[in-house]
């Protein structure tokens, strides 16, 4: 058993309830890459909570009589069993941890705001909003849970989904895997950075460049293995742990220069662990690479402090200060659109964390 104390109790009477919560995508500034069983990081990451991309997800709980669990789930309104093995896979990691859930059917009614296929990690938004309705009826059974338990299980069950789920919980910007920044940095869930984050980083703005909208050619979770043995992947690890324990510190200076270093160097790292692992693979596209370039180019020549990073495939995250969205809306428009597919791209930010609606 993972942890003990995350354990509640079956006795509850059965009840009916629905709930409505909405949770939003991360993008990770240090990366996660490589992991153990179950969802556990082999090196702790750091993420901004996006604002805009985010998914709505509603559970109609129903007492089942015959305590057999079952569900039924519906993505923006057509049923959709094809998801049904991902969700199995994740009642059957959390039914010790909310043992009451065997006494209800669930009608899942699941929707994003960003359409798929958009470079937005909607695994993490899914998952977070569906472990916050699950912990809305605990809380419903049990009305005692503390606030700050509340959301340390959710992202606790969220990571069972999927790994980046846990940073899809609280914002502005969250913390996953025990570092050596911060005591209460746990592998089995991710904390808040805290009150000390410096107010430039808490309005950021995440412009994604829709590059390559393709199914990806090797997975994330096949990408996860790969590092089991790969030759750089000791180096690798605590390169992570002192990027995130540099990160901190410049994020509570406000030392831009230093954050753009870091989260290009995480991002060309995560790509060079794929390049270099075996069978080795490319998710990047010769556009990735053009886009790379021109940013560089802008920001020695305007001094405006933009920059890049990448999740597990080609599309382009763009991070700046909420003060020159107009300078690089506009460099967006002129130099990099020819360079997305179909000329799309998608503006968001920095936001709070989850929501019930």
């Amino acid at each position: 058993m993972e942890n003990p104390s995350f354990i509640s109790s079956a006795d509850q009477a059965a009840v009916p309830f629905k709930t409505k919560w909405q949770a939003p995508s991360n993008i990770a500034l240090v990366k996660y890459w490589g992991k153990t069983e179950p969802q556990l990081p082999k090196n702790p990451s750091l993420s901004f909570t996006l604002s805009s991309s985010v998914t709505t997800t509603e559970v109609d709980f129903s007492p089942n009589n015959r305590e057999t669990f079952e569900f039924e789930f519906y993505f923006e309104g057509a049923l959709k069993a094809d998801f049904n093995p991902k969700l199995n896979s994740f009642f059957d990691r959390i039914k010790s941890y909310i043992p009451w859930l065997n006494s209800y059917s669930l009608r899942i009614s699941s929707q994003n705001s960003f359409p798929h296929s958009s470079g937005i990690a909607s695994s993490a938004s899914a998952m977070a909003a569906l472990s916050l309705c699950l912990m809305d009826m605990e809380r419903k059974l049990f009305p005692e849970i503390a606030e700050v338990d509340f959301y340390k299980k959710a992202s606790f069950l969220a990571r069972l989904g999927s790994g980046s789920a846990a940073r899809s919980v609280e914002g502005p910007v969250t913390l996953w895997g025990k570092n050596s920044v911060q005591k209460t940095g746990s592998d089995l869930y991710a904390t808040a950075f805290g009150t000390d984050l410096n107010p430039v980083f808490s309005s950021y703005q995440d412009t994604i460049l829709l590059v390559d909208k393709g199914t990806k050619a090797v997975s994330s979770s096949q990408g996860h293995q790969l590092m089991h043995n790969h030759p750089f992947a000791t180096q690798r690890f605590i390169q992570a742990g002192h990027n995130l324990a540099d990160l901190v510190a410049i994020m509570k200076s406000g030392d831009l220069d230093g954050f753009m270093r870091i989260v290009e160097t995480e991002a060309l790292s995560l790509h060079t662990m794929m390049m270099t692992s075996n069978p080795y693979f490319i998710l990047m596209q010769p556009n990735t690479l053009e886009i790379i370039q021109k940013v560089w180019k802008y920001r020695k020549e305007t001094q405006i402090p933009l920059c890049f990073t990448l999740d597990a495939g080609a599309n382009v995250h763009l991070l700046y200060p909420q003060k020159n969205k107009e300078e690089v809306g506009a460099f967006i428009a002129a130099e990099l659109v020819s360079f997305c597919e179909q000329g799309q791209y998608l503006f968001d930010e920095v936001g709070t964390g989850a929501k019930k609606v």
